[in-house]
């Protein structure tokens, strides 16, 4: 009854179905990977928020190079890791990154090295500010940084890809992208290879600066196309198997739905 299955068309229809199948639960099987990664991250935002402090060194290596150097970037476990450290903010260096948005809002992030007393620096993302009257990219007039010794208590930030470039004007620096390393050229110490999200500071921060919260990952939508790829396997192999069915009731005669014979040619009559 199924001898027709091994007919090279039908042979041609199971290789297809099977690759299909397979591309399809491997696609699956790559969202599944990508959702597992992304948990992990919230995981660990989650985490950070929660934790007690840390030293800043016991999360991100020192800086062994010199001035104008970046240290190693921090190993992925303690990115979002919650730390403080003390030192002293170097306001001449401050960068400001345009288009940045909070809450819907375009502004600027505002990020200043804070000096450390071995002479190493971490950048410190104070927080964003609104841009000034006349549009996003109008610059802001930025709150000055206390004197003396600062006490902040942060998040670790990994560096952003794709570095831009970086412009000094009227003495302070801008760009788009926070790249840790890209930065550190423009400045006359050794850099910790990652930045510092502010949190809480003392002398207490400016009430300007608003917050800059870490985003979740959308990990629900990778969940999403795991039961959509795999789903679609099944749906493949069952569209097979039903081809198959049908075509051998009908090689027997036991499929008795009337065929539709409009697209047949008419005979032609004899004259």
């Amino acid at each position: 009854m199924y001898r027709f299955l091994l007919t090279p068309r039908w042979l041609g229809y199971l290789a297809l179905a099977l690759v299909a199948a397979v591309v399809m639960v491997f696609l699956g099987n790559w969202q599944l990977d990508r959702y597992r990664g992304r948990t992990e991250i919230n995981e660990r935002i989650d985490a950070g928020q929660r934790m007690t402090p840390a030293p800043l060194r016991d999360a991100l290596p020192a800086p062994t190079g010199g001035a104008g150097t970046a240290g190693p970037a921090p190993a992925e476990e303690k990115v979002y890791t919650r730390v403080t450290v003390t030192g002293r903010y170097d306001a001449t260096n401050t960068v400001l990154v345009r288009g940045r948005t909070v809450d819907s809002r375009v502004g600027f992030e505002v990020l200043t090295p804070l000096v450390l007393p071995d002479g190493s620096a971490v950048l410190v993302d104070r927080g964003w500010i609104p841009p000034a009257p006349g549009g996003a990219t109008a610059r802001p007039e930025v709150p000055a940084a206390p004197t003396g010794d600062v006490t902040v208590v942060g998040r670790v930030h990994e560096s952003e890809s794709r570095p831009g470039a970086v412009e000094r004007l009227d003495g302070r620096l801008e760009t788009r992208r926070i790249a840790v390393p890209r930065l550190a050229h423009e400045l006359p110490y050794p850099v910790y290879g990652a930045y510092v999200l502010l949190d809480e500071q003392t002398p207490q921060a400016d009430r300007t600066f608003i917050a800059v919260p870490v985003g979740h990952t959308n990990n629900w939508q990778n969940l999403g196309y795991i039961v959509q790829w795999w789903l679609f396997a099944v749906m493949t192999l069952f569209a097979y198997g039903w081809a198959a069915r049908r075509e051998a009731r009908r090689a027997a005669g036991l499929d008795k739905r009337p065929v539709d014979r409009a697209a047949e040619p008419v005979p032609s009559t004899p004259v």
